[in-house]
């Protein structure tokens, strides 16, 4: 227990030290290149979100909605994942993105919404595997990550059997859930079935998904491309490739705000050979700042211009009480 909690404040502590010098460096990045990295993040969002308002639209052909809300709920819940642990902001895009759907149900909209997660999870896989096998990248193999400083990542590393166990636990708890509904089973994979239906056109998941979604990932590996150069890293295709398999495997314990110690301790190592170490722990932390400074004020933008809310808070209070209420209709007999 001391040496989890010392690695806790070693995370916590590396963070806060980085993320206080990047302040101090402000005056010192190169803001062209910066500016030039958020725009094309910008448009990442808008390329990302359109992807994901085709899959709704194919799972509610008969129904009429906004892009505009459906992107207004991916950046809300993109800023918030930045800042609360454990991806909790993709709740609030659910609520808000079914609120904004004509005779919606949330299970139709959680599956049309995962969608998208298909074709990221390869381009993820893909980055991951090429940093992991390349044998002249200094980036971190599994069996480097009980000694970084990032209490998550060494958690499972020294602890495999809990990892599994926890695993192993989620899995059955699932299939008891579902042998206690079973008799609201097949109508939520009706509903499930609905939101995959992009899935049964290829020619519509091509054109909707696929096409939108490549153009949303050379945005974004352009936006750290100019991330590195802004941060007097050096700006590659090898580094923004680092970035994502640094972001990916960061996804998987995500129980810092954005995977935001896993991501440290990460790219620490990473790019170790290529910049000076002062500036690195800068940008491990500060194009997490950047990005999700962005996302947040957009985020805010469309909960007050699209949603009519006046704060974060209030939309997360607001979906909290969403989902009580159709949790207790689920419950109570027709």
């Amino acid at each position: 227990m001391a040496a989890f909690l010392a690695s806790i404040g070693d995370t916590v502590t590396t963070f806060l030290d980085a993320a206080g010098q990047f302040f101090v460096d402000l005056l010192h990045l190169h803001w062209i290149s910066l500016l030039i990295s958020l725009a094309l993040f910008s448009g990442f969002l808008v390329a990302r979100s359109r992807a994901t308002f085709n899959a709704l639209r194919a799972a509610y052909p008969e129904e009429t909605f906004q892009w505009r809300r459906v992107w207004g709920a991916y950046v809300a819940a993109f800023g918030l994942n930045g800042i609360v642990p454990a991806g909790s902001g993709s709740i609030v895009q659910l609520v808000l993105t079914r609120n904004s759907i004509p005779n919606s149900s949330f299970s139709t909209v959680t599956s049309a919404l995962c969608v998208g997660a298909i074709y990221d999870g390869l381009i993820y896989t893909g980055a991951t595997v090429y940093a992991l096998t390349q044998a002249t990248l200094p980036f971190p193999k599994p069996k480097d990550f009980a000694s970084l400083s990032s209490f998550d990542l060494a958690f499972f590393s020294r602890h495999p059997g809990a990892t599994l166990f926890a695993l192993t636990l989620l899995g059955e708890l699932v299939v008891l859930g579902f042998a206690l509904l079973s008799a609201r089973v097949r109508a939520f994979w009706l509903k499930v079935r609905q939101g995959l239906a992009i899935l049964r056109q290829p020619r519509r998941y091509f054109v909707g998904m696929i096409l939108p979604q490549s153009l949303g990932w050379l945005l974004r590996i352009g936006s750290y491309w100019y991330l590195l150069e802004a941060f007097h890293i050096g700006g590659s295709l090898r580094g923004a490739l680092l970035v994502l398999a640094a972001q990916a495997i960061a996804s998987i314990v995500p129980f810092t705000p954005g995977g935001v110690g896993v991501q440290q301790a990460l790219l620490l190592v990473a790019f170790s050979s290529t910049g000076h170490t002062d500036s690195v722990a800068v940008f491990s932390v500060g194009q997490q700042i950047a990005t999700t400074g962005l996302t947040l004020a957009l985020g805010f933008v469309a909960l007050v211009s699209i949603f009519r809310y006046r704060s974060f808070r209030e939309v997360v209070r607001d979906t909290r009480r969403t989902r009580q209420v159709e949790r207790a209709a689920e419950t109570t007999p027709a």
